[in-house]
């Protein structure tokens, strides 16, 4: 069983940074595949970074304003956002899976395990 806890949301504005943190527990068979999406009202799931072994990748609208990392020996996955825009704002999920290759990894239907979100909003 894997569970996943995201933490690290807020209030912020428009340029402040923020870092979410998704604390891991429990094993993921296969190689794994950790990534960040988020939900805005009336909009669908987006993938917004993730990782698979050593490769990292990223959605457009954030490329060069996030940083997906990770800490092994906490278990624990980062999202380090910098210069919010207020369109950042979103609920944004955790996600884990295995064996997954880009483009499926950029696919929420391709995930097994989920946490529950945490808020992230941008003010003007």
């Amino acid at each position: 069983q894997v569970q996943l806890v995201e933490s690290g949301g807020g209030l912020v504005q428009a340029g402040d940074s923020l870092r979410l943190s998704c604390q891991a527990s429990g094993t993921i068979e296969g190689t794994p595949a950790i990534a960040w999406f988020r939900q805005a009202p009336g909009k669908e799931r987006e993938f917004v970074a993730g990782f698979r072994g050593t490769n990292t990748y990223y959605s457009d609208s954030v490329r060069g304003r996030f940083t997906v990392s990770r800490d092994v020996a906490k278990n624990t996955v980062y999202l380090q956002m910098r210069t919010l825009k207020p369109a950042d704002t979103a609920n944004y999920y955790c996600a884990a899976g295995s064996n997954l290759r880009s483009p499926a990894l950029r696919n929420p239907g391709r995930y097994n395990y989920w946490g529950q979100g945490t808020q992230v909003t941008v003010s003007s």
